[in-house]
């Protein structure tokens, strides 16, 4: 079975479930009482602090760490252009999170002209075909559709997305078992997410095989049916169906200081080995598991098997009894009396460790003494994860060059899948 349901989710989702957390979505845990960043933010920004103008090559496009669309920190954004296939009927949107924790483009019906229709996705019985996403404390819904997206010079043509839209057909029931609707900016906290990790599709062969329960559905007027979908429908990573750079990606954010910043500006790089400004050079490639993504990460003596590189996350998240949970309603995070330097041995599938460093912080100092800042590379907590996760989220890519190499695909390292830094 290539991803069990539990994982699909997980790995989709990690991310989006602490960071909706974060910005005080329901279910399971809110940010710190006192972060000023939380209590001035806007209410809802499509467009919201503009990235630093960088000079790029085709196979990049800018990211920026910004305030976004609700002020939550450690949110990696970047434009997303989508246009109905084979036209010139074209909506950018701006403040798609990066994540290279999940597998697709979903963005909001509400940002789409009406004037530019996307072709629905039907299997071949003529099923038109739906989404649920179940996040850890939330959902999105809609359509699956067709569209071709241009991101930075590369595109992907006819491209199953997923549309979120609260108001097409009628949401099963089983879909909003999880949590809290997630089916608008503010609430998901971002215009959209642009899922770049190491698989193609976003449920891959479990979801051929049989109906997955809060997954696919086949609509027809209010009536939605659970069914099996093939992968080739199903809402997909772009970047193996680009004609060039289709190997993976990477991401490259700069180093910031334990103080943080207001504000961050990095690339999002296609390609791995394919052009000069993506090679691997002495980049440690770590196998993860052709099933789930994972890996394993030691840290304390503790073993976490099933361990992911999420860039969608807002901190480190795992559970550890060396650090001190911050008091509730926040207990959400780590709130040390001090700085804690720690280290840990990430380690591969294919064998290969490497030793990280990384420093824990007071959540709640943190967000009280800089709580105008966005970039915080101190966060971190027990929030949403089991005692077998480790999720590496945005604090682990500053300073770093992360990679993501998709299933199937040749590159210098090997056949994804894989993560290199």
């Amino acid at each position: 079975m290539r991803h069990s349901d539990s994982f699909r989710k997980l790995l989709a989702a990690a991310g989006l479930s602490v960071l909706l957390a974060a910005c005080g979505g329901g279910g399971g845990g809110s940010s710190p009482s006192t972060s000023a960043a939380n209590a001035s933010a806007p209410t809802q920004s499509v467009s919201a602090t503009p990235p630093v103008t960088q000079t790029l090559t085709a196979n990049e496009v800018a990211v920026s760490v910004d305030s976004g669309v609700t002020g939550v920190p450690n949110m990696p954004f970047v434009s997303v252009t989508v246009c109905a296939p084979g036209t010139t009927q074209c909506q950018t949107i701006d403040h798609v999170l990066v994540d290279t924790g999940s597998w697709g483009l979903r963005v909001f019906a509400s940002q789409l002209p009406a004037s530019m229709a996307l072709p629905q996705q039907q299997d071949a019985q003529g099923n038109h075909l739906a989404e649920c996403m179940q996040f850890f404390d939330g959902y999105t819904w809609g359509s699956v559709r067709l569209a071709d997206v241009h991101i930075g010079g590369e595109t992907a043509s006819s491209l199953p997305i997923q549309v979120i839209d609260p108001g097409y057909s009628a949401t099963p029931s089983d879909c909003m078992s999880v949590g809290a609707s997630r089916n608008t900016p503010t609430a998901l906290a971002a215009n959209g997410v642009l899922g770049i990790g190491v698989f193609m599709h976003d449920c891959g062969s479990n979801c051929v095989q049989k109906a997955v329960p809060a997954t696919y559905y086949g609509c027809a007027g209010t009536t939605c049916t659970s069914l099996a979908v093939a992968e080739n429908l199903q809402v997909a990573n772009p970047i193996p169906y680009f004609a060039t750079d289709n190997n993976g990606s990477v991401l490259e954010l700069p180093a910031v200081g334990s103080n943080g910043a207001a504000s961050l500006s990095g690339q999002l790089v296609f390609g791995i080995g394919t052009q000069s400004n993506n090679g691997l050079g002495s980049a440690q490639v770590i196998g993860v598991s052709p099933s789930n993504g994972t890996f394993t990460t030691v840290q304390n003596g503790v073993t976490y098997t099933k361990s992911i590189m999420d860039s969608g996350s807002t901190g480190l998240f795992f559970q550890s009894t060396a650090l001190p949970d911050c008091a509730s309603p926040d207990n959400a995070y780590y709130c040390p009396t001090s700085i804690e330097q720690l280290s840990a041995t990430i380690e591969g599938v294919n064998g290969v460790t490497s030793a990280v460093s990384f420093n824990v912080g007071n959540a709640i100092s943190l967000t009280q003494t800089y709580g105008s800042d966005v970039v915080m590379p101190l966060l971190a907590g027990p929030a949403f994860v089991t005692s077998t996760i480790f999720d590496w989220g945005l604090p682990f890519f500053y300073g770093r060059n992360v990679y993501a190499a998709v299933e199937q695909q040749s590159t210098p390292g090997g056949t994804g899948p894989y993560i290199a830094y």
